[in-house]
């Protein structure tokens, strides 16, 4: 499995944002733009605690467990893989959705004189905030579960020729 790079999310945002806030564009000179969700923060908060909690835990295990502390928890393999599938998963959602709402919240800042508008911007840049909230944990609970380098690895050479390099 081949780990997310940020540069890959941010692209995505970014393109997610650019159709979002020219679908926005479009929607509000057809008629009436939907609003912004005022749950679409919190849920994101509580995906990044979530992935936060998962995270601070897998971390303090695998330490206990490299330090062969008497009585540590074993990390099931299984288990952190699934993490990481979850971390990779939440980082690619919350790009797209970070996207659409940064899209959504340029295009609000110019209809800031309406106060509905105006506490709908704000509300997407809470989206926008906690979206990256959840991909800064999906990448580091990523970054926790890596494996350590190989060093049995069979291909890389041994001996007093490999020392000398």
């Amino acid at each position: 499995m081949k780990p997310l790079r940020l540069r890959l999310l941010l692209g995505i945002a970014a393109v997610a944002g650019v159709f979002s806030w020219a679908g926005a564009k479009l929607w509000d000179s057809l008629g009436q733009l939907p609003g912004v969700p005022t749950a679409a923060p919190i849920v994101l908060a509580v995906v990044a605690v979530v992935l936060l909690a998962t995270a601070i835990s897998l971390r303090s295990r695998l330490k206990a467990a490299r330090e062969r502390q008497p009585g540590a928890k074993r990390v099931d393999p299984l288990g952190a893989a699934r993490a990481v599938v979850l971390a990779q998963a939440s980082a690619l959602v919350s790009s797209v959705v970070t996207g659409i709402y940064a899209g959504a919240g340029v295009h609000l800042l110019g209809l800031l004189d309406i106060g509905a508008r105006k506490s709908q911007a704000i509300t997407a840049g809470f989206a926008v905030l906690t979206g990256a909230a959840v991909i800064a944990a999906a990448l580091w609970l990523q970054h926790v579960c890596k494996l350590p380098e190989d060093h049995d690895d069979p291909s890389r050479p041994t001996g007093p020729a490999a020392s000398a390099r």
